[in-house]
């Protein structure tokens, strides 16, 4: 069969390959999926033969009883191993007689996406390979997201023009030894800024040291910044480096910059002026190279008009001014960062799920973040870990507006009362496939089309 390219080379639309010796059952099947560009194979080296060319194959149709082994099913599981080797990510639908049952379901368990019964019925088949064309297009979704950030070489998910920006100014200064100052809403990952801006810099080689003058008591932070002598106050029982001689030859990152005391502040300035400290306690002035990344959620000019921050501090700090925007603002990077973190914690958990539903895509990219992409990444945890479905819903992500409503969709509300009776019965036949069926009133295929649908598996 011609190769199916388009116009100039143009990558072809996707394909189902049949693979059938019967000659007769070949053409009713073809006949059956002709809305689908159809390519057709009657042995395992003539299907293998057909993923050489760029044909687009998503889908297979796989009779397990391929010659020359046509009764039994040891050709068509080394031909779906094969298959599923050289294109891991084609749907793979096993056609098997009633004798092939366990087969069948091995193949399952060898990564095939589904299997029917022979004799074949035309709307069964339609019906599955309907939905392994949707499910087929939901990864390949999802995984054109993965790959589409701009900013991997600076450690960055991003595909928004406001982030690249961003990242441009990062390439620009950081081989410079301009101090830093990234202003944004809590939780828009100045850290990861700062992160950056060392790691492209000529400094990277040395330590990145980071404080949050937030979280450190008034009494202590000076400490920790310049670092102290024994015996400069109580506890202090031997002579102690701070975060300045840590970072020497490297970056400190000045977290929360806004909620510096004013004592403070004037020390750092001078710091700022000479590179020259004394140890809280210690008389002799050390010197040290070390850059100043800042970062801040507070209006340091307002803070600046009520006498709340220095003014020649600020601009000390403020030689370069990064603007992080909110995540709200950067169109597109909601779904970029969701498909990095769920691709972490899908891995960390070990959850083999597909990715997200095109609802759950689309409640991702219409919600605001008012918790940027730290709330992001929450959800998606918590929503690796709780679905209970191959894909991430809206409602795993809690991102169902309450606006709405209680949703009146019947297919949604059925399907989590099917998934709910399924995980019962999985319970008290402890994950024995007849008894399930026979529980639910349904044919042990049934169950396991259900099971795969729900991320159960058998015991």
């Amino acid at each position: 069969m011609k190769n199916q390219m388009g116009r100039s080379g143009e990558k072809p639309e996707k394909s189902i390959l049949l693979v059938e010796d019967d000659a007769g059952l070949r053409r009713q099947m073809q006949w059956a999926l002709a809305p689908y560009t159809v390519v057709a194979a009657g042995s395992r080296s003539e299907a293998l033969e057909q993923f050489q060319d760029d044909r687009g194959i998503a889908i297979v149709v796989l009779d397990l009883g391929l010659p020359p082994d046509p009764d039994g099913a040891s050709e068509g599981l080394e031909t779906l191993e094969a298959i599923l080797a050289d294109a891991p990510r084609t749907k793979v639908i096993i056609v098997s007689g009633n004798s092939d049952r366990s087969a069948a379901v091995a193949a399952v368990g060898r990564g095939a996406f589904d299997f029917i019964a022979k004799p074949v019925d035309v709307d069964v088949l339609k019906l599955v390979v309907e939905r392994a064309a949707r499910v087929y297009d939901l990864e390949e979704e999802n995984r054109i997201l993965r790959e589409q950030s701009k900013g991997q070489s600076l450690g960055m998910i991003f595909s928004s023009a406001a982030m690249e920006h961003v990242a441009r100014t990062i390439e620009r200064v950081a081989r410079t030894s301009a101090s830093v100052m990234v202003l944004g809403e809590s939780g828009t990952g100045k850290e990861l800024i700062a992160n950056a801006l060392h790691n492209a810099s000529d400094r990277k080689g040395a330590k990145l040291v980071a404080i949050n003058c937030a979280s450190i008591p008034e009494n202590l932070l000076e400490s920790e910044l310049f670092g102290h002598e024994r015996g400069a106050f109580t506890g202090a029982v031997k002579q102690t480096l701070g975060k300045f001689e840590i970072a020497n030859k490297g970056t400190l990152f000045l977290d929360e910059i806004g909620d510096m005391p004013l004592p403070l502040q004037a020390k750092l300035l001078r710091f700022l002026q000479s590179h020259q400290f004394e140890r809280v306690g210690g008389r002799t002035t050390l010197t040290v190279d070390v850059r100043i990344i800042s970062a801040t959620n507070k209006p340091l000019e307002t803070l600046i008009q009520t006498g709340g921050f220095r003014e020649d501090l600020f601009y000390r700090l403020n030689e370069i001014r990064v603007e992080l925007p909110p995540l709200r603002d950067r169109e597109g990077d909601a779904v970029l960062l969701a498909q990095h973190f769920f691709s972490i914690y899908a891995r960390e958990n070990g959850r083999n799920l597909r990715g997200f539903s095109k609802p759950a895509l689309q409640a991702l990219q219409a919600y605001e973040w008012p918790g940027n992409v730290r709330e992001l990444e929450n959800r998606v945890k918590r929503a690796v870990i709780m679905a209970e479905g191959p894909l991430i819903t809206e409602m795993d992500l809690e991102l169902v507006s309450g606006r709405q409503g209680r949703s009146l969709n019947l297919r949604e509300h059925v399907r989590g009362i099917e998934g709910a009776l399924l995980r019962e019965a999985f319970i008290v036949a402890d994950g024995n496939v007849s008894k399930i069926a026979k529980l639910m009133g349904v044919s042990r295929p049934q169950v396991y089309t259900l099971m795969e649908a729900h991320n159960l598996r058998e015991r």
